[in-house]
């Protein structure tokens, strides 16, 4: 099971033009990120498949190979893509907060995601702790996006997320969410609850090396 999903979502990136943008052939890109797929295979616990709310796994691609402006374009939801209400030099001011550490490579796997239903109408300055509480990570922005590239039905009208594992510096907090039926990458204010939108989490990442 976690092998065909691991092809599939190869085959999603390729569709999507992932290689072009990274340089390499189709070829060499399914080269390049083979040897994560026994890794995404030893994840398998207890045979677990995407659900409402959760995925096993993404494939993500780092926003300094692919910018994350260019990425949620190419993310599609009913037939309607992605899109950015943050112009591409704010959105690289969003890094990884301390304690993430992202993988070396342009390609590695994000997994047991939450988009945090149970975090809805939770400030993201309450809901940090409670992940971390948890032994739980937030995701980055480029990792949201991944979630939503794979599997774009996690995105829903009553639950987006938001994206914690990012910050500038400032009191903003990226997050995906539904606006006019197209998903959506903008931001909320850390000290703001929604009652629709949680924060996503994932309990690690694994790079190639």
């Amino acid at each position: 099971m976690f092998e065909t999903e691991f092809d599939r979502q190869v085959a999603t990136l390729v569709a999507k033009g992932y290689p072009d943008m990274l340089n390499l052939t189709e070829t060499d890109f399914r080269k390049y990120v083979e040897p994560l797929k026994e890794k995404a295979a030893a994840l398998a616990t207890g045979g677990r498949e995407a659900t409402e709310g959760y995925a096993p796994f993404v494939l993500v691609v780092k926003s300094e190979w692919v910018d994350c402006g260019r990425a949620i374009q190419l993310v599609e939801r009913q037939q309607k893509a992605g899109f950015s209400v943050m112009d591409d030099e704010d959105l690289r001011r969003f890094q990884p907060i301390a304690g993430i550490e992202l993988p070396a490579g342009m390609v590695y796997l994000l997994f047991d995601i939450d988009t945090g239903r149970q975090t809805l109408n939770v400030t993201p300055n309450d809901a940090l702790p409670r992940l971390l509480e948890q032994g739980r990570s937030p995701l980055t922005v480029e990792e949201g996006i991944a979630l939503i590239t794979h599997f774009p039905d996690l995105l829903r009208k009553n639950n987006g997320f938001s994206l914690l594992g990012s910050r500038c510096g400032d009191r903003r907090v990226t997050a995906l969410w539904i606006s006019q039926g197209k998903p959506k990458l903008g931001w909320c204010w850390a000290g703001n609850p929604h009652t629709w939108l949680g924060s996503a989490s994932c309990q690690g990442r694994i790079g190639i090396g």
